[in-house]
């Protein structure tokens, strides 16, 4: 029978977020030995895991389940044999997030009236599903001059009243950083909204420290954050904790999840996400179709399976815990919303 990593693991004295993120699991051996798991249960592949590299916290590996190689946590970190194939349909940009739609570095402007800045391409995680695993991050690396570009473009656009920090993870920037960029936002009179969205307080809830509240919670912007998770066993009593600190220095929380094949295609893991985070604090905002990018085919769905599976998500629950069901579609004005089938 399988057990949770902390039934069976020690846990040491807690590390500051930094140490933690310096310490994580980088090899598939050692999250594969912790699991007590052998390479040919769970169809591993060292060349997908060459070219986009394993990378889980072990905060994170401690909620997966010893022994079980269909374990929903470990599914979206381990890099497997079906990474290496090229269906038609899926490419390195799915999104189109170049060009037109970078008009300086380190910026993506796509909708009208907000605008995304890539802060860091580092994150605290490797999702094999990520639509920018083949995102340039070495192209839009900015440094301060190319911020101060970058602030000035938002400043001679008067339509946009959002700035929505991305990367990468943006939380995976300091302190410093982050306080010194959303200062300088704040500046921009036609702002209002800050915009982040993050996968560190899930798999890294240390990461909400007081100092990272100071940072974000600037009194000129209304602060939101959008937690991305995918299954109901993510969510703990630390990121219980995280979240709750967020919402009591004001910041709006919400959570978008992506629809993956294997992991939570089905009501019953949906509506559990939802229950779950929504007892942690947590509001629902998007369930994403998976955007088709290479290598991640394995977890895609077909767009009638994903209504139906919403409409019966959307029988079981109260309408303010269900999500809208979205798919991005490169050069929309918006994304597209699907519905659902009862």
């Amino acid at each position: 029978m399988a057990t949770h990593m902390t039934d069976a693991l020690p846990v040491h004295s807690i590390d500051s977020w930094q140490i933690q993120l310096q310490q994580v699991i980088s090899s598939t051996d050692e999250l594969l030995g912790l699991l007590e798991l052998l390479p040919e249960q769970v169809n591993h592949c060292h060349t997908a895991a060459k070219d986009f590299p394993i990378k889980v916290p072990m905060a994170f590996a401690r909620r997966m389940r010893i022994g079980d190689p269909r374990d929903p946590l470990l599914l979206q970190v381990l890099a497997r044999r079906e990474e290496t194939l090229a269906p038609p349909g899926y490419s390195k940009d799915p999104l189109a997030e170049s060009g037109e739609a970078v008009p300086r570095r380190g910026i993506i402007h796509k909708y009208r009236g907000r605008v995304l800045l890539v802060v860091t391409g580092t994150c605290a995680v490797h999702c094999r599903y990520c639509f920018r695993r083949h995102f340039p991050y070495n192209e839009n690396r900015n440094n301060r001059q190319e911020w101060r570009e970058v602030l000035d473009y938002i400043g001679s656009d008067q339509t946009i009243e959002e700035v929505i920090l991305s990367g990468g993870d943006p939380l995976v920037a300091s302190d410093t950083l982050l306080t010194e960029l959303i200062s300088q936002v704040a500046a921009i009179d036609h702002v209002r909204r800050l915009r982040i969205h993050s996968r560190l307080p899930i798999v890294l809830p240390d990461r909400v420290t007081p100092g990272l509240l100071e940072a974000i919670c600037h009194p000129a912007l209304q602060t939101i954050m959008v937690v991305h998770a995918n299954h109901a066993r993510e969510i703990d009593d630390k990121v219980t904790s995280a979240a709750r600190a967020m919402r009591e220095r004001g910041v709006t929380v919400l959570y978008q999840s992506v629809l993956l094949k294997g992991i939570n295609d089905d009501a019953r893991a949906l509506v559990d996400l939802s229950e779950r985070l929504f007892s942690a604090g947590i509001l629902p905002y998007y369930l994403h179709l998976m955007d088709k990018v290479q290598g991640a085919a394995h977890f895609d769905l077909p767009e009638h399976r994903a209504k139906q599976l919403m409409g019966e998500v959307a029988a079981r629950l109260p309408g303010y815990l269900v999500p809208r069901l979205v798919r991005e579609e490169a050069g929309r004005s918006a994304k597209t919303s699907l519905g659902f089938i009862y």
